[in-house]
């Protein structure tokens, strides 16, 4: 068969062994390409235009490994729900290798359910068929949202069978990311006190994705706060768009700033800030609410493990280090205030925003509001082509969204602003459709139960411009009936 002459430029197969073990990926039965992401292999300037599906699905399955791939799988340890796991890895994914995009930015390609490797830990290394759908649609929904993101380029079915609960069709996704080294792989070297290991990682990871820090006097220390408001602004932009993680463990949680492992995640729909749709988050640890919570603990992990390189006097360190914990809550409040006067269209900050913001989600808490909707149609409320009901249908007592609004015009007054102009602004906040929950799961049942794919095309297609109106796209913006609702999402493993 043809070679698709990926680009490979491979730079974390250079560091040492302990990093990653060199493992290659099993082959399957009987390869069928699903799904494929053109324009983002035309991105990594892979030369596939002349490659047919089964060609396709032959490299993407990790059948035919393409030339100048090095198969590797990473090592790493983690918290997950609070409890420290001493060495994980992964235990389902391959990574083929690195490429210089046209953009010149260096980028991960991997094979998610690739078989098993040295970290599987008993397990069989393969991916069932519904959490492939769901990470190639939610993170490609992602992507058009607009918030940093892995992305996948493509989705194969195996022809093989994995067993989870239950007998399932697999698959394997390809994944492509900034790096996928995770505040786990630090924790992994600091907590067997290997601090030289710890200073090679994290001088790879300012060459990679913090090279304006490297000259700092403080090297580490400036990683540590580029690391802090990255993940500020990552956690708002989510919440801003209604999205739950589901999982913010350490291990999922990547130094690059993107949004990582896409597990039981799902989106609001009624506003709640206490939601929780992860089958496994029993208490809550990783709510809708509990977000920014959780990305301070992590980092605050991630500190710990930074402490010896930041600083030879323990003393210093351990200060500075907590200061970018401590500052952790300033960043992610200016940032989601920023994020959420953007989908009130307010141009400027006032004295009060922070309080009418606040009005606004209890009123659509005390009254079942749907999140995206109501800021969809706020927008609409502006620019004079809103069509059907307003903001206001969707609350159970629309009188308490008209108090609101009322205070809402008043302080839109206090700005010398076009009201069109506030309008295509908020729209462009504010997204029409997203990956309703019951829409991804219509998506994953179709193919699981009934080998068809077509839905899952057409909610990619869906979400690809989430910010335009398309009458005929208007199934999607609607949340789910009482028969549809979604109420528990599921881990892939």
């Amino acid at each position: 068969m043809r070679d698709p002459h990926i680009p490979f430029s491979n730079s974390y197969a250079r560091l040492p062994e302990q990093f990653f073990s060199r493992v290659s990926p099993t082959p399957v039965a009987q390869p069928r390409l699903l799904l494929f992401n053109g324009p983002l292999a035309a991105e990594l300037g892979m030369a596939t235009t002349d490659l047919d599906p089964d060609d396709l699905a032959q490299i993407f399955s990790g059948n035919q490994l393409p030339q100048g791939a090095e198969p590797i799988s990473a090592i790493y340890a983690g918290h997950q729900f609070g409890g420290f796991s001493p060495q994980l890895g992964d235990g389902r994914a391959i990574l083929l290798g690195e490429v210089i995009d046209v953009n010149g930015v260096r980028r991960d390609i991997q094979l998610k359910g690739a078989g098993p490797t040295p970290y599987s830990r008993r397990g069989d290394g393969r991916a069932a068929l519904g959490p492939v759908l769901r990470e190639y649609i939610v993170s490609e929904a992602m992507h058009a949202l607009g918030i940093p993101t892995t992305r996948a380029l493509a989705a194969v079915a195996t022809g093989e069978p994995v067993y989870r609960e239950e007998r399932l069709p697999g698959a394997v996704l390809t994944r492509v990311a900034a790096s996928h080294v995770r505040v786990g792989t630090f924790q992994l070297f600091a907590s067997r006190g290997n601090t030289d290991a710890v200073r090679l990682l994290a001088a790879h990871v300012l060459e990679r994705h913090y090279p304006d820090a490297k000259d700092n006097a403080r090297p580490y220390h400036a990683l540590l706060q580029e690391f802090a408001r990255r993940h500020a602004q990552l956690v708002a932009r989510w919440m801003s768009v209604g999205f739950i993680h589901g999982v913010m463990n350490t291990d999922n949680m990547a130094v690059s700033g993107e949004t990582i492992d896409y597990g039981p995640c799902a989106f609001l729909e009624a506003y709640d800030p206490a939601t929780v749709y992860s089958a496994i988050d029993e208490g809550g640890r990783y709510a809708y609410f509990n977000q920014p919570w959780a990305a301070q603990w992590n980092l605050a992990r991630f500190a710990e493990t930074l402490i010896p390189v930041i600083d030879a006097d323990t003393k210093v360190a351990s200060d500075l280090a907590q200061a970018v914990i401590d500052d952790f809550p300033r960043l992610f409040e200016a940032a989601w205030r920023a994020a959420m006067r953007g989908k009130l269209g307010l141009m400027t900050t006032h004295e009060g925003d922070e309080a009418l913001i606040g009005a606004l989600l209890d009123a659509m808490h005390a009254n079942a509001a749907d999140f995206t909707l109501t800021f969809r149609r706020l927008a609409h409320s502006l620019d004079g082509e809103a069509a059907g009901a307003g903001p206001r249908a969707l609350f159970a007592d629309p009188a308490a969204f008209d108090a609101w609004e009322a205070q809402w015009h008043q302080r839109l007054q206090q700005e010398d602003t076009n009201p069109a102009a506030r309008a295509r602004s908020m729209l462009s906040h504010n997204p029409s459709r997203i990956p309703r929950n019951h829409r991804v799961e219509q998506a994953i049942r179709a193919a699981v139960d009934a080998q068809d794919i077509e839905p899952a095309i057409a909610l990619v297609k869906a979400l690809a411009e989430p910010y335009a109106d398309e009458p005929s796209l208007a199934q999607f913006t609607q949340p789910a009936s009482a028969g549809e609702v979604v109420s528990r999402t599921f881990c892939g493993t």
